[in-house]
């Protein structure tokens, strides 16, 4: 098997800008305060990626539908891992009432 010198190229440019993308990140980080304003927005940063995961299936089905309003109802209840541990179980029994 022989890897062409464009495909493997492509791949160290690729784990670079991956590993540089993680190191900027950490090395940012240390540089932003951690408090007030900042912090609330960084802890808000979970659900926001939570939210635009899902938003794009939310409209999927009506198991889906009721998974989203669950979801959105309980996130301010449960932790993270918790709330989307019930938001699948919703989509699972959802799924198997309504077909799909």
């Amino acid at each position: 098997m022989s890897l062409d010198p464009a495909n493997l190229l492509a791949i160290l440019a690729m784990a670079a800008a991956t590993y540089l993308t993680r190191v900027c990140g950490l090395w940012l980080a240390g540089r932003i305060p951690a408090g007030g304003r900042t912090r609330a927005a960084l802890d808000a940063l979970p659900i926001a990626v939570l939210v635009a995961v899902i938003a794009p299936s939310a409209a999927a089905g009506p198991a889906e539908v009721i998974a989203a309003v669950v979801t959105i109802l309980a996130v301010r209840r449960l932790p993270l891992v918790a709330l989307v541990a019930v938001a699948m179980a919703v989509v699972v029994v959802g799924r198997r009432v309504f077909g799909g």
